[in-house]
């Protein structure tokens, strides 16, 4: 649903839309072959992944924001976050560091419904952990992961975090008191899964919404 009042409706910004997006499908349909449980640790694991990477003992973490602005969702994020097709969205992407490397590239999803209120403060996040702040929030409902196994030149990535080989990504919806956003990340050949970092936040299993979001194109 959009505000009322039309002046308060961001006006999109101009950016080169991504022309294919990855496939998305539901973490149940990977099994141990496709997903050795080392990699299924990290990209199943339903605590917080900056307090992991902190953990982790690898490098000193960053959050370094690459691009903000509004636009409309692409479709199967739409689908996901169940918005209308022309809603508009502050759409966010970053990459997590370790010692400045970037490990992992985030992209994020507000709708402008649901920026308002607790959460009116997302849209200042700069260089914080957007991780920070939902696993703090007692009112967390995270959904079932989707993963994607996508090229590493796919047109999902910034340009000047591309790579010669696959990456691994993953995303959800998470619900704060009935308000939507969609997270997703993608994890780049410089991240190793550390078999030796602790999971973290496991308190937040008992969260995790059992409604089964198949939602991929």
């Amino acid at each position: 649903m959009q505000p009322s009042n039309p002046a308060l409706v961001p006006r999109p910004q101009w950016r080169k839309r991504i022309p294919v997006e990855p496939h998305w499908r539901p973490e149940g349909l990977y099994d141990r072959e496709t997903l050795p449980p080392n990699l299924r640790s990290w990209l199943t694991d339903n605590g917080s992944l900056t307090a992991r990477l902190v953990a982790s003992g690898q490098g000193e973490f960053s959050v370094k924001r690459l691009y903000q602005g509004w636009e409309v969702p692409l479709l199967s994020e739409r689908r996901l976050l169940a918005l209308p097709p022309r809603q508009v969205a502050l759409v966010r992407e970053v990459a997590l560091l370790l010692d400045d490397n970037a490990v992992v590239f985030a992209r994020s999803i507000f709708p402008i419904t649901s920026l308002n209120g607790s959460l009116a403060h997302l849209r200042r996040l700069q260089n914080k952990s957007l991780g920070a702040f939902l696993f703090k929030h007692p009112g967390m409902h995270r959904y079932p992961f989707e993963l994607s196994h996508m090229s590493g030149n796919s047109d999902y990535l910034p340009e000047d975090l591309r790579q010669p080989g696959l990456a691994w990504g993953r995303r959800c919806r998470f619900e704060i008191n009935g308000k939507k956003l969609m997270v997703s990340e993608v994890f780049l050949e410089t991240f190793t899964p550390w078999r030796a970092a602790p999971s973290m936040h496991r308190t937040q299993r008992g969260k995790v919404s059992t409604a089964f979001m198949s939602l991929t194109q």
